[in-house]
This record gives C-alpha cells, structure tokens and sequence, in this order.
C-alpha cells in the first residue's frame, strides 16, 4: 500500500477472523531501536484512539521474523496517493471537513501528532471521511515538553511542522 525510508504499510485479511486489517512492518530486515520503539509507542496509545478518527493499533506481532503493528482497516487510502491527480472542488472540501474532523478529535483526547502529513491519513474521497495513523512520534498532552533541540533531532516531518513545533517561531 505504501512504502517511505522506515515503514511498508500492508492492507490484508486477519487470518484470525477474516477482518480487514493493516499491517506495519519496519523497511529494512534490521531495523534500528528507534524504529522499534516508534511501533511500540504508537501500540501504547491504543487505548486513546478511536476507530471513528485513527487507524487503531490492535497488536504488536511477529511476522516475517520482525515485529510488526497490526492495526484495524478503517479503509480509505493514503492521502498522499490522491495528490498529483485532479480532484474537483467538492471532493476536496469533503476531505478537507473529514481530515479537520479527524484532527479535532485527535486533540480532544489530548494527543499531539507530530507527524501530520498526508502520508498518514488514510482518505476515502466518496465519504470525505478521513483516518490518522503513524503515531509513533505522537505525545500525550500533559506530558508534552518544549525543547530547543536542533534542527535534525527534531522528530516529525519538517516541510509538514507547525512553526512552533520547530522550536524556530520568533515570539517576541
């Protein structure tokens, strides 16, 4: 379904009961701790996310000799495979109304992304409905701290970072 430097996205069937699920499995056969730790993160969140908004992880598995994250099928796919193509004015104000829905719940539970991007929401163009996912990064609210970290250390996807979220905003 989709494939960046750390992770491929599978869609598949659950042998378990023959739902639709997806399947997170790091990119390379070795993967780096962190990478780990961002499955293993995004695994810890699932008690918060809601199957309505997010792409809710159901386990962590091992598969292919590698741990992989097992999350729920909402549908929809990836918003960054509709860019490039014509979408007309309706369609993309669905979508624009979904993602904002999606996105307003997501902070209402108190979740911070970190990595919003049209790589991680999953989008079905007839609904206009839209689902989150790739919250290996993401922090709860209360715990959320502001560092002055430089520029490469900073987790998330720069050219999609709030301003503030750099540690770069001018706030004098």
């Amino acid at each position: 379904m989709r494939k960046d430097d750390a992770f491929v996205l599978y869609r598949g069937r659950s042998e378990y009961d023959d739902s639709q699920i997806l399947v997170l499995s790091p990119a390379v056969e070795y993967p780096a701790p962190d990478t780990l730790k961002r499955l293993e993160h995004e695994y810890s969140l699932r008690a918060e996310l809601e199957s309505a908004w997010a792409a809710r992880p159901i386990a962590i598995a091992h598969h292919w000799d590698r741990a992989v994250l097992v999350l729920d099928d909402p549908g929809g796919v990836p918003l960054d495979q509709l860019s490039g193509q014509p979408l007309d004015l309706a369609v993309c104000l669905r979508l624009a109304v979904g993602l904002a829905s999606a996105i307003g719940r997501l902070h209402q539970h108190g979740i911070i992304h970190k990595d919003i991007k049209p790589a991680n929401v999953l989008a079905n163009p007839q609904s206009g409905r839209c689902w989150v996912k790739g919250f290996g990064i993401a922090s709860r609210l209360p715990r959320e701290r502001q560092s002055a970290d430089p520029p490469e250390l900073v987790a998330g996807t720069l050219a999609y970072m709030a301003p503030e979220q750099t540690g770069r905003m001018n706030r004098s």
